[in-house]
């Protein structure tokens, strides 16, 4: 199976996609806000002799392009609905996300029903109403907008991000794989950023118009409930979970500080029995 390279999505967004490699069928990878598709490998390479894995870098992020307008959840959908149709127009696919990503695949599979035919995803962002309020700018974009953009080298982004979290509970080939394509380097061979502090503030920020995340849960609760889909949500416990474990196994260092990024997580299946 050969996977393009590139694939057009809405708004003028050229989308770079990234073969992980491995055996069967097709498994869409999605990763969280600022980072990038290729810090799947450590998981994709434990999941070779089950699936092809390919994972995009979303809008704004890694090497793919930005929109004219504003960054939309729905335009992070309308990205998983162009890469599907481009890996796999005949059938639907399974998926995997974090965060944004989890909540791009839900937003997706509401959007065009049939899409996925299984998708597990943890930390999904998805409120049943705006949490963040109506014009005040919140926490997170204010925490994106200081967050440092150019370094001397990717060594020291390496250094700087080893030392402190939450990127220092990432497994070193994450980590690796995240400097090697999240940066780009410029004309005085520092390297920057490619999700742009204020790219990744517009995401959160209502008053720019890019948090558009009201009522998704609900969407999606009537979708999932009301089709072939059921829908499991709850909380995890990283003791006795092989949910966290296998997470924390492949994507993450050892330790207690892993547990607290691994919260909830939404998965939704046509192979699952009705329960």
């Amino acid at each position: 199976m050969t996977f393009p390279e590139t694939v057009q999505s809405t708004d003028g967004v050229e989308l770079r996609l990234h073969d992980l490699g491995g055996d069967g069928p097709p498994l869409l990878m999605c990763h969280a806000t600022g980072f990038c598709g290729p810090v799947w490998q450590p998981m994709a390479d434990s999941l070779a002799s089950r699936f092809h894995c390919v994972a995009l870098d979303f809008r704004a992020h890694g090497a793919s392009t930005r929109p004219g307008g504003p960054l939309k959840w729905t335009g992070f959908a309308e990205d998983v609905l162009a890469v599907v149709a481009a890996i796999s127009p005949d059938r639907p696919v399974a998926a995997v996300g974090h965060s944004m990503g989890g909540a791009a695949l839900v937003l997706a599979e509401t959007t065009v029903p049939g899409t996925l035919s299984r998708a597990w995803t943890f930390e999904p962002i998805l409120f049943g109403a705006d949490p963040i309020g109506s014009g005040e700018p919140s926490e997170i974009a204010t925490g994106a907008r200081r967050r440092r953009a150019v370094f001397s080298d990717r060594d020291e982004v390496l250094d700087r991000y080893r030392a402190k979290p939450p990127l220092s509970v990432l497994d070193e080939r994450a980590l690796r794989a995240y400097v090697e394509h999240g940066f780009e380097e410029l004309a005085d061979g520092t390297v920057t950023l490619r999700c742009r502090p204020e790219d990744e503030a517009r995401i959160w920020n209502p008053g720019s118009g890019g948090f558009a995340v009201q009522g998704v849960l609900g969407r999606a609760r009537n979708c999932i409930n009301g089709s072939r889909l059921q829908q499991v949500v709850g909380l995890l416990n990283s003791n006795h979970d092989n949910y966290v474990s296998t997470l924390r196994r492949y994507l993450l260092k050892p330790g207690p500080r892993s547990r607290e990024w691994i919260h909830t997580f939404v998965a939704f299946s046509t192979d699952l029995p009705p329960e």
